[in-house]
């Protein structure tokens, strides 16, 4: 209570204050309603005669006509508004109010005494009275909106006052300056531009100078005092992104990308083009790919897709891609409930509540369980991405690989083949090819029960074999990113060890290409371009943070794990010559293995026979099955397991000799 007696107290002068302005301005209404008043009379009184007679007219009635005002306005809230958000309300109460008080003084005239002046007079006050006394109150509000306007504007000119340099002179670079100068644009001030373009130099675009070429980009961050680099190139892909995104990182500026303005998404709707952080499908030393979306729709369509592993990195990403297909329904099979949950989740807040979307949990292991999926929804198309992927742990793991991947894969297809499953697509890897791993042995396994299942049934079953996925669980940059966010060091397995590399969507949409190009038994193959090296990856992502490598972020080489190699292939020797082409020019079709049937299911009934026990017995059943398995893994007495020929320089050369003789037989073809 004494709190808020404080507060009026305190607020007092402000609303005596403005007593006091709205007796002066009640006082200067009322003297220029009477001048209005005679001012059409045939008076030839002289103008200051006339003004000493409206004063000696005004004297009699100013007290009581101002005590009149004030007790009105202030019992009926006047002094109340915060006129710096009034509005239509508060302006019709001041007329009211001002009416009420012009009503009391007629009153009080006619009941005390004689009308000193008109009751003209009075009414004509009482308007102009409403009009200043807003007016000033509206004045003030516009005053103090236009300085807060301009402190804002200077707080805004001073965050907007970072001077940027734009990579790219054409259209985008163009675009890129326009945003940067928009109204109400936090981006930063371009100051200068760069283009590779020899004739563009010393031209202005929208007043920025183009100043020089990329290769000038740290002499102009030093000269101009630059903060941050844009990058609008909306054509720049490969090798060059990589020289210039290594270019701009050497400067320590930060460094953002213009997404591109005619991008349109799924639904063919112009993206809103602004800046973007780097990303990881800006680290790949290659373009992704673009793909037939018209065929993909073709067969996903008002169908019931099943995918396996629904909730992890790849098969989350097709189950998105899929749903901008619209199939009739779309069936999320997952054993791990939390990844799967928070899929459905997000694909019903962007495709709506009653989107035909059902989350299933199961393992592929239960042939059971897979009979009741199958038996209830009546899927036509199956996506198979479940799978244990993490080649250190199946080292340790093999009887788990095995249960899981090939004989919850063999599950999978026996129980959609009897089904009547339309379409079969297999996720692979470039570790089926000649594997050094049991994860990249048990793929092998799978790509061979594919090509059996396609011989001896109807349903058409094919596998798509790719590189790394970038930023999936378990992947080299997620990694690398928590140990440079911990303060390093970063650690590489060996210095001269390469991958092959893609983005999550570009995975997914291989995969959903390759069920529509449905030449069952084929095993799909992307041209992934040039392998990246991991050291080098290491390196870009060090200086995308703002540390510079082996200086202020320390890089440790941890020696080979088992089952690690230095380089992966895409194709064996073997189908290299017998690679046939596609409708897509960076898909290649492996040819078809020559499997003995009955003796491959043999081996695989000693396969599970031997999966009982989690022992070596499993590791020498595998390399009976895939002849082209040669283990790079010991197993101590610990039950550990250790890389079997370390870092050996003999094994180093031998790897390295035929990674290059690889590349070369790639780059010929």
């Amino acid at each position: 209570m004494k709190q808020e007696n404080r507060q009026i107290i305190k607020g007092l002068p402000r609303r005596i204050l403005l007593m006091l302005l709205d007796c002066g301005l009640i006082v200067l209404g009322y003297y220029l309603a009477i001048l209005l008043r005679f001012d059409g009379t045939d008076s030839i009184m002289p103008v200051q005669q006339l003004r000493a007679e409206v004063i000696r007219a005004m004297a009699p009635m100013l007290p009581y006509v101002l005590i009149i005002y004030m007790v009105v306005f202030w019992f009926g809230g006047l002094y109340e508004i915060m006129w710096e958000y009034a509005g239509v309300r508060d302006l019709a109460r001041l007329t009211c109010l001002s009416g009420l008080a012009t009503g009391f003084i007629l009153l009080f005239d006619l009941l005390f005494r004689s009308r000193p002046i008109s009751g003209t007079v009075l009414i004509i006050g009482a308007v102009i009275n409403t009009a200043f006394i807003a007016g000033v109150r509206f004045l003030w509000r516009f005053l103090r909106t236009l300085k807060k306007n301009q402190r804002r504007h200077k707080n805004a000119d001073a965050r907007n006052a970072a001077p940027l340099l734009i990579v790219g002179a054409g259209n985008a670079g163009a675009w890129a300056v326009n945003l940067c100068k928009s109204k109400n644009a936090t981006f930063g001030n371009p100051v200068v531009i760069v283009d590779d373009d020899l004739t563009k130099k010393g031209l202005r675009v929208q007043g920025v100078p183009v100043r020089g070429t990329i290769s000038d980009i740290p002499e102009l961050v030093r000269k101009y005092h630059i903060v941050e680099i844009i990058i609008a190139i909306t054509s720049l892909k490969g090798e060059r992104l990589q020289e210039v995104i290594n270019l701009c990182n050497s400067t320590h500026c930060r460094v953002r990308m213009l997404s591109d303005p005619q991008a349109v998404d799924a639904n063919g709707k112009p993206m809103v083009a602004g800046l973007r952080e780097l990303n990881t499908s800006d680290f790949l030393s290659r373009d992704e790919i673009q793909l037939n979306n018209a065929q993909i729709s073709e067969y996903l369509h008002d169908k019931v897709v099943l995918v396996t592993g629904g909730g992890g990195s790849i098969g989350s990403e097709l189950c998105r891609q899929i749903m901008r297909y619209r199939p009739r329904q779309l069936l999320i099979f997952d054993i791990y409930e939390n990844c799967a949950y928070e899929l459905e989740v997000e694909l019903r807040n962007k495709y709506g509540p009653d989107a035909p979307i059902v989350t299933l949990i199961g393992s592929i292991r239960d042939i059971d369980r897979l009979n009741e999926v199958f038996e209830t929804y009546h899927p036509s198309v199956v996506f198979h991405a479940a799978a244990h992927k993490h080649v250190p742990l199946m080292e340790v793991s093999p009887a788990e690989a095995v249960k899981n991947n090939v004989f919850g894969t063999k599950n999978l297809l026996t129980s959609a083949a009897n089904h009547g499953v339309e379409r079969f697509v297999q996720l692979s890897t470039d570790k089926a090819v000649n594997p050094t791993n049991v994860m990249g042995c048990t793929k092998r396994i799978c790509e061979m029960l594919i090509q059996t299942f396609a011989q001896n049934t109807d349903m058409k079953c094919m596998a798509v074999r790719f590189g790394n996925v970038l930023g999936s669980h378990g992947s080299v940059i997620p990694l690398f990113e928590e140990q440079i966010k911990n303060g390093g060091p970063v650690t590489i397995t060996h210095p001269d060890i390469v991958r092959y590399f893609m983005t999550i969507p570009e995975a997914a949409q291989l995969v959903l290409q390759a069920g529509g190009l449905a030449q069952s038994g084929s095993i799909y193959v992307l041209d992934m371009g040039e392998p990246v090296k991991i050291m080098d990856l290491a390196t870009r992502l060090i200086r995308f943070y703002g540390y510079e490598p082996g200086v202020n972020m320390e890089i440790k080489i941890t020696g080979l794990r088992p089952g690690e190699k230095l380089y992966e292939e895409l194709m064996l020797d073997s189908e290299q010559d017998k690679m046939s082409k596609t409708a897509h020019d960076k898909i290649f079709i492996a040819p078809p293995m020559d499997i003995d049937l009955a003796s491959f299911y043999e081996e695989l009934q000693n396969l599970h026979h031997s999966a009982e026990h989690n022992d070596e017995a499993v590791v020498k059943s595998l390399q009976r099955i895939v002849g082209s398995y040669h283990p790079n893994r010991v197993l101590h007495e610990d039950h550990t397991v250790s890389a079997a020929r370390g870092n050996t320089e003999i094994y180093e050369k031998a790897e390295l000799e035929k990674a290059m003789a690889a590349q070369a037989a790639q780059g010929g073809q």
